[in-house]
This record gives C-alpha cells, sequence and structure tokens, in this order.
C-alpha cells in the first residue's frame, strides 16, 4: 500500500481528519503503516473500507483523486486546521493551483444579483483568475456562468460526492465548466450524499483555495456568511457587492460592509485588492477585455466593446419589450446553445439583461 492509497482509505472513514491521520502517522512510521495498524476500518455505510474498488472507480469515471501528499493539492488548503485528505477533481487538477476569486451569494438572487453574479465573475475571469464557487443554483451559478462566457477557468466545490450531483439542475454546467479546462471538486467518497454538515464544509474549501471572497447577494442566514466567516478567520480578504437596502437579499451584505469588508462596486476594486493579496510576480497575466463593472457613475463613457457576429445577430433580433431564448433562436436561426452562449456574453458585455421566463432585453 503506497501512502497515496493510505490517504484514500482514511478519507472513506467517517471522523477521521487530517489533525488524526498526521497524528497516527508519526506513531507508526507513516500514512500507510499507520492504515495498517488502523482497527475501525470501516466505510460512512458501515462496511469495510473497499480503497482498491474506490481506486478503480476514479479512474473508470475520469476523476483524479488529488491527496494531501500529491504535489498538485492546493497549498492554500494547509491553512485549514483540519485540511481534507483527498480531493475527487473532475476536470483539470492543475487548475486548482490557478489563483483565484470565490463569488458566493444566495440561492435565491434578485435579477440585480444575477446581472452582478455574472458581470462581476467575467471581469475576475478576464483579469487572469480562476472564479470559485459552490455550484449551487442562484449565485453560484451565475457566477461560474459569467466565468464561462468571459472564457475563463472556474472551479465548483460540491457538497457531496461527485457521484451524487447537487443540485442536479447544475449537471450540465458542471460538464461545461470541465469541457472548458475548469475542474468539479469533492472531498468525499463516491456514494456520500450532500446533507446539511457538508455543506458549510464544503464552505471552508471554498473560502480556503480562494485570494479573496467576493459576496455579491446574501440575507442574513445565509451560508454565504459562513463562507466569508471562513475567510475571514483565514486572513483571507472579504469583499461585498452593495445593493438595495431595502432588499432582504442585501442585508448579508451590508452587514458584512459594516463589519469591515471591502465594498465592491466594479471589477477593478476586486483586482486591486488582489495585487495586494500576490506578489507582483505571482500575479496572473491579464487578458484584453473590457471592462466589466457595477452600474456606473456619470460622467465619461468608454466606447461599448466589440460584438460577435452571432452577439450581433442576436442584438438585432431583441426588440425593446424582450424576447424569449427560444423565440431568439427561431428569429436569428441559429442553435439554441450559440443564442444562449452569445446572450449571456452580451449581458456581461452590459448590452442585454435577464428578465423571468428565460426572457431578455436591451439594456436602455
Amino acid at each position: 500500500m503506497t501512502e497515496h492509497e493510505a490517504y484514500i482509505a482514511f478519507n472513506m472513514v467517517p471522523d477521521v481528519g487530517s489533525v488524526k491521520v498526521a497524528a497516527l502517522a508519526r506513531k507508526h512510521g507513516g500514512v500507510a503503516a499507520a492504515w495498517e495498524a488502523f482497527g475501525q476500518k470501516k466505510d460512512w455505510q458501515g462496511q469495510p473500507v473497499d480503497w482498491r474498488t474506490e481506486i478503480a472507480r476514479a479512474e473508470r469515471m475520469r476523476v483524479t483523486v488529488v491527496t494531501c501528499d500529491d504535489s498538485r493539492y492546493p497549498p492554500a488548503l494547509n491553512d485549514l486546521p483540519s485540511k481534507p485528505l483527498a480531493l475527487y477533481v473532475a476536470g483539470s487538477p492543475d487548475v486548482l493551483a490557478k489563483p483565484g476569486v470565490a463569488v458566493v451569494g444566495t440561492r435565491l438572487p434578485t435579477l440585480y444579483g444575477t446581472d452582478m453574479a455574472a458581470r462581476f465573475a467575467g471581469g475576475i475571469a478576464g483579469g487572469g483568475f480562476s472564479v470559485i464557487s459552490g455550484l449551487a443554483t442562484g449565485i453560484d451559478a451565475e457566477a461560474h456562468r459569467g466565468a464561462l462566457a468571459a472564457s475563463g477557468v472556474t472551479i465548483g466545490i460540491l457538497g457531496g460526492a461527485l457521484d451524487r450531483f447537487f443540485p442536479e439542475e447544475n449537471r450540465e454546467l458542471g460538464r461545461r465548466i470541465v469541457a472548458a479546462g475548469g475542474a468539479v471538486v469533492s472531498e468525499y467518497p463516491f456514494g456520500f450524499p450532500p446533507g446539511k454538515k457538508t455543506f458549510p464544509q464544503r464552505n471552508r474549501i471554498v473560502a480556503a483555495m480562494a485570494l479573496a471572497v467576493l459576496a455579491v447577494e446574501a440575507p442574513m442566514q445565509s451560508g454565504t456568511l459562513i463562507t466569508c466567516d471562513f475567510a475571514k478567520k483565514l486572513g483571507r480578504p472579504v469583499m461585498a457587492v452593495p445593493a438595495n437596502l431595502d432588499s432582504r437579499n442585501s442585508f448579508g451584505c451590508w452587514k458584512l460592509i459594516r463589519e469591515g469588508a471591502a465594498m465592491a462596486t466594479s471589477v477593478e476594486d476586486v483586482l486591486g485588492i488582489l495585487k495586494d493579496a500576490l506578489p507582483p510576480a505571482a500575479q496572473p497575466p491579464r487578458r484584453k477585455q473590457e471592462a466589466v463593472t457595477a452600474p456606473r457613475q456619470r460622467g465619461a463613457e468608454p466606447p461599448p466593446p466589440a460584438l460577435t457576429l452571432e452577439e450581433a445577430a442576436v442584438m438585432r433580433a431583441i426588440p425593446s419589450v424582450g424576447i424569449t431564448l427560444d423565440r431568439l433562436a427561431f428569429r436569428t436561426k441559429l442553435p439554441a446553445e450559440a443564442v444562449g452562449a452569445a446572450a449571456m456574453s452580451l449581458r456581461i458585455k452590459g448590452r442585454i439583461r435577464f428578465l423571468p421566463g428565460n426572457r431578455v432585453a436591451p439594456v436602455a
């Protein structure tokens, strides 16, 4: 048994974390020796730990299991008091080392929240950073989509096993993330279901992997505040996007700002903080892309960003009263997937807004 295999085996045992494994390894002269001496070799279902089948299953599913002795293990996770023993990675494990920003928020956002999540994520991705989030519905999903629309890298951290994907409606989004060179990650062995305890655990990974955390929309009772609390304890900068003072979805963000979080009114605010978090030599190269900001103050406006041929066709077909994406595909004679991608890109460029009922309309 190798050390790598021993970490995978220990990860399959409930209530055994990195602190306990490290103590056992010191006592027995290594992780493999600690596993051989370990008495409670039962998995979370009470069955004997079958680490060989687990590894074979990962190979069949094209999942890379990165253990904490692996050079591809994110160094930032070493800051956690109890770091994951293993990470199950669908996609590229190399992107785990890319400097990134966590963009998080409520599962039930307003239209303003979804727009800001996509805009900020697109700008962060355009700045050369990865976008990290929890692949939940709402703000998380919009952040991932915004990064993808900007041709950036995004990483989704699940609150359950890779084969127990939750929420199911975001499974296709997970596939898109992997296809675009990003990764979907879980610390849980195959079959482990998501639950009330797993999501806060997931949030600690989101916070630890990021250079900084950006809260877009969050009510007072929100997992977003848990993520931000983890970030503050780890010394990560916390930022929040301001919004309507009367909106309950904004109360959590205003609370963060009152407690010292930086107010983010543009992507440049975020990138400025990241410059302080990384030495100049470690700054990722920034791609040439238009600035992405929250609604601008009055004053000189930069020229609008250029549109692709598909974006221009979609833009011409959108009436002032709005239109559904299905009807837009019919009007433009473009594939539905191409219309959806163009619409997301146009939203990031500030040209259209999304409306209820899968409809879009031009920005006035």
